[in-house]
C-alpha cells in the first residue's frame, strides 16, 4: 500500500497584513508541492484561537503546521506546537516578520512555499516570561509601552510603530529595577530591557545582533537611560546590525534572569503587549520547538 501523505495544515489570521486570504489559498494552491504533502486550511475566529488550533493538529498528527499572519500569529501557533514532533513553518504576512527574518525564510509566498516544499527542519530555542512563550524577543519597558499603544492604534504597519517610537522615546521614564543574573544581582535603572532569543525584533531592526537561536542562551540588551544623543546611537546600531556603545547599552548572555520592581512595568512576547507586573521570571526552553527552515548550503 502506498505510505500517507504527510499532512500540512495552515492557519490563517484573516486580519493579518495587507494581502488577501484568497490570494493566501490561491498561492497554496499553485505552490505547494501536492505530490508530497497533502494539506488543509483554517482560519483563527478570535485572539487565542491559534494555540488552540495547533494543539489539535499535533493531536492529529499533522507533520507541518503553517502560520500564516505576522509575528501574533507564529507566536499564538508556536505555542501549540512546543514539545511536539509537529513542526512549525511560516508564510510571513504581519508587518515585523521577526522569526521569519531570522530564519531566513523569505518575505514572498511563493518563496516561503518553496521553504516548506523543501522539508528541512531543525530545532530551536525559545523563552517564557512569565510563563509566557516568546520566539524572538521578549521585553521589559518602553518597547512593551510600544506594544500596548500600537495594539490599540488602528493604523498599523512600519510606518505607524516608527512614529511611535519617535512619538514616545523622550517622554517616556525609566524605572528602578533589580536584575539577577548570572548569579549577580544589578540594581539598576531601567528604560527597556531586552530578551532576544533571535537577532530581531523584526523588520530588519536588530536589538541583539549576534543572538543564536539555538544556542540556549538568550542575549540580553539592557538599556538604562534614553536621551537624544543614545537614542541615535541605539536606533543607527539596530539598523546597521551592531551592538550599541557601551554608554547606550550592556549586554549578556544568560539562559535564566529575575526582574523586580517597587511598582509594575509593562512586558511583552514578541511584540504582543502582556500587561503590567512587579516581579518577572525569563528561562530559556532549549531546543523545544521544530521549525521549518531554508536547507543549508555549504
Amino acid at each position: 500500500m502506498p505510505q500517507k501523505q504527510p499532512h500540512i495544515r495552515f492557519i490563517v489570521n484573516p486580519t493579518s497584513g495587507p494581502r488577501s486570504n484568497e490570494n493566501v489559498v490561491n498561492r497554496i494552491q499553485e505552490f505547494l508541492n501536492h505530490e508530497k504533502y497533502s494539506h488543509d486550511i483554517v482560519f483563527t475566529e478570535y485572539a487565542g484561537h491559534a494555540p488552540d488550533l495547533a494543539r489539535q493538529a499535533v493531536q492529529e498528527g499533522c507533520a507541518i503546521v503553517v502560520a500564516v499572519g505576522g509575528d501574533g500569529t507564529m507566536n499564538e501557533v508556536a505555542q501549540g506546537l512546543l514539545y511536539s514532533n509537529t513542526a512549525l513553518a511560516l508564510l510571513p504576512k504581519g508587518s515585523g516578520n521577526g522569526l521569519a527574518r531570522h530564519l531566513l525564510v523569505p518575505m514572498g509566498l511563493k518563496g516561503a512555499l518553496e521553504v516548506i516544499n523543501g522539508g528541512h527542519i531543525t530545532s530551536i530555542d525559545s523563552g517564557s516570561i512569565n510563563g509566557h512563550p516568546f520566539f524572538t524577543v521578549g521585553g521589559i519597558g518602553f518597547d512593551a509601552y510600544i506594544s500596548s499603544v500600537f495594539a490599540g492604534n488602528k493604523k498599523r504597519g512600519l510606518q505607524t510603530y516608527v512614529e511611535l517610537v519617535l512619538k514616545e522615546v523622550l517622554h517616556y521614564n525609566h524605572l528602578p529595577v533589580s536584575i539577577c543574573i548570572n548569579g549577580k544581582n544589578i540594581d539598576t535603572d531601567c528604560y527597556v530591557l531586552a530578551i532576544a532569543n533571535a537577532a530581531q525584533y523584526g523588520n530588519n531592526a536588530y536589538i541583539a545582533p549576534f543572538a543564536d537561536i539555538q544556542d540556549g542562551l538568550f542575549d540580553v540588551c539592557l538599556v538604562r537611560r534614553l536621551d537624544v544623543i543614545k537614542a541615535l546611537n541605539l536606533s543607527y546600531s539596530m539598523l546597521t546590525k551592531q551592538k550599541a556603545s557601551p554608554d547606550t547599552a550592556e549586554y549578556f548572555k544568560t539562559d535564566r534572569l529575575e526582574v523586580s520592581t517597587a511598582h509594575k512595568i509593562m512586558f511583552h512576547a514578541d511584540g504582543e503587549y502582556l500587561g503590567e507586573a512587579s516581579d518577572f521570571t525569563i528561562e530559556m526552553l532549549p531546543q523545544s520547538l521544530k521549525v521549518v527552515t531554508p536547507a543549508k548550503t555549504s
